[in-house]
């Protein structure tokens, strides 16, 4: 099984060792994004609502370089420093849904990549 490479310059690059994303067959395995402007290279944390929009503005554009968008995510896993901002996470994550949500997770973790409050990976296919 061959695997291919997704990367784009309308999301974050990789801050570490990974891709941005791996493709086997039909699935996609999206690393998990933070809140980084792709364009301006800052980290977006004014507050979490604007945070959880960046993240998935990251993860939109790295499913549209493979071909596919938020309506293939059929697996996601949230991270969040802090389980007393799921309410805003779960209303801005939701709001990118229109039906058939994906399989979720949400785990409360001590500490993100750049002290960020929110990270998701996806699957997609």
């Amino acid at each position: 099984m061959s695997k291919i490479v997704i990367n784009t310059k309308h999301a974050p690059e990789p801050i570490g060792p990974y891709s941005q994303a791996i493709k086997m067959k039909n699935v996609l395995f999206v690393s998990g994004q933070i809140a980084i402007n792709a364009e301006t290279g800052q980290l977006i944390n004014t507050n979490i609502g604007d945070e959880t929009h960046q993240v998935m503005k990251n993860i939109s554009a790295i499913l549209k370089e493979a071909g596919l968008d938020i309506k293939n995510i059929v697996k996601t896993t949230i991270f969040l420093k802090n389980m007393n901002d799921f309410g805003i996470v779960n209303e801005v994550y939701g709001s990118y849904f229109e039906t058939n949500f994906p399989a979720r997770e949400t785990i409360e973790v001590s500490r993100l990549p750049k002290d960020v409050n929110v990270e998701i990976s996806v699957i997609a296919g």
